[in-house]
């Protein structure tokens, strides 16, 4: 793909004021103060390369068109303030991609949320956002991004690729080549990034997938989208709490809930276990798959306070290394199945013949709450999700 750069003026002066961004540690927030740099950015014509050493603030008061590729190189930070709409105008060469060492600061509000969205209210009208950090995968010391070939992967489990927190990211997931975009794809990220209140609606592919690392994630909106609402694979280490999913009103889609540990070998390093806690996945038709949760290939997890409604199957387990992780571990724990679920965990080996799980593998209650509602909108989601 060609290279585009921005036009851009350099000012005769740094700008003097600061901006704070967040940043996110395990147990508490804490700030970084930066000064931009001078750069503007022609709102009408976004795209191109954020350098080694340069700080890119979008204007809030700006409507921008994504004109084609933004690449945050290493060394490079964009920052986007509340309240920033970000329109794409390219298709699929309309798209956010950060590189190892680049980082994103996309800090909205409740209140003022920042919006990618497209020209059209048609799925897969453009790209998404991609993020490539430096965290570990297990498909070999290092990869390349089935979107912008770019690198990913590494030993540091604390990189820090930025935030995104209050974003809503909707149409994303068009068709590049033979593959598609997700409304967002995590590429070895790691758990210094801050992904908290992302919204992914009416994507083209997967709402948003993880390609191995150590990022975690929370209260995610993932609605409408035409393959996996939230998908991970290449041993990802990390929690999934607050997850809100529903398919597509025509019944249309996959699985809400897909993760592998690795596609050629399940016994791979490191090991996929997730943490998903908090879930309330809504199905609906069964046009497509027809699982609420499906984990295979070695994917280990534990799962914990989910509502689950409206699929044929709740939760779905397949091939021996992933069977024996949960298979009497008491690993799927206060779940709520509604009457709506046909099977409520069912199993099967590698080799594709059904497995009867002991009774303790998982417990039901009539109490968990899931996302926080049982079908009604989290309150935690109303308003800036699009909800």
């Amino acid at each position: 793909m060609k290279k585009n750069h921005f036009k851009i003026i350099i000012a005769a002066f740094i700008i003097g004021a600061s901006f704070t961004i967040y940043s996110c540690s395990e147990d508490e927030d804490t700030f970084t103060t930066i000064t931009p740099t001078g750069i503007a950015v022609d709102p009408n014509n976004f795209k191109g390369d954020v350098s080694n050493g340069q700080v890119v603030t979008l204007d809030p008061m700006k409507l921008y068109k994504l004109n084609g590729v933004v690449t945050v190189k290493n060394g490079g930070t964009l920052v986007i303030p509340a309240g920033t709409k970000i329109t794409a105008t390219a298709g699929a060469a309309s798209y956010v991609l950060v590189e190892q060492g680049g980082k994103i600061y996309a800090n909205g509000t409740a209140g003022s949320p920042i919006l990618f969205t497209s020209e059209t209210t048609v799925a897969g009208n453009w790209g998404g956002i991609v993020i490539c950090g430096k965290a570990p995968i297990n498909t070999g010391s290092s990869s390349l991004s089935e979107i912008g070939n770019s690198p990913y992967g590494g030993t540091d489990e604390a990189d820090n690729s930025g935030a995104l927190n209050y974003v809503r990211i909707q149409y994303a997931g068009a068709n590049f080549g033979t593959q598609k975009f997700n409304g967002a794809s995590l590429f070895g990220v790691g758990n210094a990034t801050r992904v908290e209140s992302v919204a992914l609606l009416n994507s083209g592919d997967d709402g948003i997938e993880i390609y191995g690392g150590t990022v975690n994630i929370s209260n995610i909106v993932s609605i409408g989208n035409a393959n996996n609402a939230l998908s991970f694979k290449d041993g990802w280490i990390g929690a999934a709490t607050g997850i809100y999913t529903k398919r597509k009103a025509d019944g249309t889609g996959n699985n809400a809930i897909k993760g592998i540990n690795n596609a050629t070998n399940p016994t791979a390093t490191p090991q996929t276990n997730v943490i998903i806690k908090n879930v309330t996945i809504i199905g609906g038709n069964n046009t497509g798959e027809s699982n609420g949760i499906r984990l295979s290939s070695g994917a280990h997890a534990t799962i914990e306070n989910a509502v689950i409604s409206s699929w044929t199957n709740g939760i779905n387990l397949e091939s021996d290394a992933t069977v024996s992780h949960f298979d009497g571990q008491s690993k799927i724990k206060d779940i709520l199945f509604q009457s709506t679920v046909t099977n409520k965990v069912s199993a099967k080996s590698s080799a594709g013949t059904a497995v009867t799980l002991s009774a303790n593998t998982f417990n039901e209650i009539t109490s968990a709450t899931g996302a926080g509602n049982i079908e009604a909108t989290p309150t935690w989601a109303i308003g800036w999700s699009g909800l």
